[in-house]
């Protein structure tokens, strides 16, 4: 009984502390959690709990939105967006295809990797995009009819730092 009790004591820390060690899996999937995934209805209802007899709370509007699952119960996946509000959303309204919000005022969509690269574009707040690729620090993004390299920390649907090939 004294190993479990320390083992989520040890698991609580991790998370605290940054999760620096290995990272938790869903119960339901057994993928990273949390993790980013995007909207893929053009309406999601956003209950207060994880079944059809929860009270939809509010409704993502916006195809492609990128949410944050934090929990898993069931068919339902526990989601919160960029200002950290959220609910239970099935998981047939979900897709695993990354994109993300551009979170900064005219952030430069650039040619290359590199900050003195030839800007493409400029991506006003809030615009949705597709995530091709990151190192760490760029990601090769897509949005309005443009591709290019934006830096990670610039947009909203990323773990500071991620690599997604």
């Amino acid at each position: 009984m004294r190993r479990g009790v320390l083992a989520v004591f040890l698991s609580v820390l991790m998370v605290v502390s940054g999760g620096l060690y290995a990272q938790e899996r869903g119960p339901v999937t057994n993928l990273p959690m949390p993790r980013f995934v995007s909207i893929k209805a053009s309406e999601a209802n956003v209950r207060r709990g994880p079944s059809l007899t929860h009270r939809v709370d509010w409704v993502f509007k916006a195809r492609d939105l990128p949410v944050e699952i934090v929990a898993e119960h069931g068919h339902w996946r526990k989601v919160r967006d960029r200002d950290g509000v959220g609910g239970w959303v099935h998981h047939a309204l979900l897709s695993g295809v990354r994109t993300a919000l551009v979170d900064v005022d005219m952030s430069a969509m650039r040619t290359r990797p590199e900050i003195g690269a030839p800007m493409r574009a400029q991506l006003e707040r809030n615009v949705v995009g597709r995530i091709q690729s990151c190192d760490g620090t760029w990601c090769r993004f897509a949005a309005g009819g443009y591709r290019g390299w934006v830096l990670q920390t610039e947009i909203w649907g990323t773990k500071p730092g991620e690599v997604i090939e």
